[in-house]
């Protein structure tokens, strides 16, 4: 069989080639680069490329050389950088299948409610114990109850979060020394009890002298003193475990803040304590009250503005979004409540308002640190960050 049919077919189409590419093709002047040609190649005819040498022996001009293509942004985050596609995108925090690093904190706000009770719970008792102490009647009673009713909503919360109220009964059949949450329950079972009796206390005054209940009203009082002191001496633990749980977890910014988050939620408590006197204390006896609410702020606000600023990166969770617009509040609401307890004199008015400015600092400076850890744990950034940062300090120190 001839393969002259093919070569025709093949002519044809090289001949049809060159027509499309035109004068910059075929013409004189036109231009190409042979693999293998000593220069750029120009045609004198259809489908016929010479190089520059043979195009000068011929009689024609060289062709001009093209122009490169100027450096441009391409779609898709692509880039082109001295001639070289950069085919990667930006880094971006992202996890496998749009999930976070960590998961997050599945707690909701019945803990953040939670955090605040306890805190007033353990402030009211220390109110409770100076008016006791100081011979303060009104102070001793208002600070009592309050204890009592804040400790018995935290502990409603704090079933209302474990799901079934067994749960929490179970926690009490083992002691972990190295458990926060297992030390706080044991704390929690101590003071609810004291802090009960003393409250139960404030009622003898009430009872029949005669009798059965004159004999309970005669022992009350002496068994309520003992309860107050006991409630005021676990106290402390009771206003800053909660902190502690916190930074015991790996939400980056709880953790990170493990030295400053006890110290913020000791202020609180104090600073919550502090309210209830102002509000259910008659000015003369409030003096006690108004001293906690100085020293509740000045711990406060400085564990607040550590938080803050010390953390680096882990810091903004704290100063952006819902959890910065809450610790702002409570900023301003504890230095407006301790500026009413100073200043307000003998004020009734005043000192109520400074009260519920205390208190209401309290609740926004909890759920500003519970909503600031939620949304450090959300976001990859705040875990991968800091976890390379430290890897180049590893690097660098060895």
């Amino acid at each position: 069989m001839s393969d002259r049919p093919v070569g025709d077919r093949f002519r044809r189409f090289r001949d049809r080639l060159a027509a499309d590419a035109g004068p910059a093709a075929t013409g004189p002047g036109g231009s190409g680069d042979p693999a293998g040609a000593g220069g750029r190649s120009t045609g004198t005819g259809a489908g016929a490329a010479r190089s520059d040498a043979e195009a000068a022996a011929a009689g024609l001009a060289p062709s001009p050389a093209t122009p490169a293509a100027p450096t441009e942004r391409r779609r898709g985050g692509r880039r082109r950088r001295g001639g070289e596609d950069l085919t990667v995108p930006e880094a971006e925090f992202t996890s496998y299948y749009g999930r976070p690093v960590l998961k997050p904190p599945v707690w909701k706000w019945d803990i953040a409610a939670y955090l605040f009770t306890g805190g007033l719970a353990a402030g009211s008792s220390l109110l409770a114990a100076g008016g006791q102490l100081t011979g303060r009647p009104a102070l001793r009673r208002a600070g009592r109850v309050a204890a009592l009713a804040a400790v018995g909503a935290s502990t409603g919360f704090l079933i209302h979060d474990l799901g079934r109220p067994a749960r929490f009964h179970h926690m009490l059949r083992v002691a972990k020394p190295t458990s926060p949450m297992s030390v706080g329950t044991w704390i929690l079972a101590a003071f609810g009890p004291a802090a009960g009796v003393a409250a139960v206390a404030e009622a003898a005054p009430w009872l029949p002298g005669n009798g059965l209940p004159g004999l309970v009203r005669r022992v009350l009082p002496p068994v309520g003193h003992a309860a107050g002191l006991a409630a005021a001496a676990t106290a402390p633990a009771l206003a800053t475990y909660t902190g502690v749980l916190l930074a015991d977890t790996a939400v980056p910014s709880w953790h990170e803040a493990y030295p400053e988050l006890p110290v913020v939620f000791a202020g609180s408590a104090l600073a919550s304590g502090a309210g209830v006197g102002l509000l259910a204390a008659p000015p003369e006896q409030a003096g006690p009250a108004r001293r906690m609410a100085v020293a509740g702020a000045a711990l406060e606000l400085y564990g607040s503005h550590r938080v803050e600023t010390r953390l680096g990166l882990l810091s903004e969770p704290y100063r952006i979004g819902r959890a910065g617009r809450l610790l702002r509040a409570g900023r301003a609401l504890t230095a407006a409540g301790v500026a009413g307890a100073v200043l307000g004199g003998r004020s009734r008015t005043v000192a109520a308002l400074s009260g519920a400015a205390l208190l209401a600092a309290s609740v926004a400076t909890r759920f500003g640190i519970f909503y600031g850890g939620v949304a450090s744990a959300r976001d990859p950034k705040y875990t991968v960050v800091p976890q390379r940062e430290r890897l180049a300090r590893a690097a660098g120190e060895g």
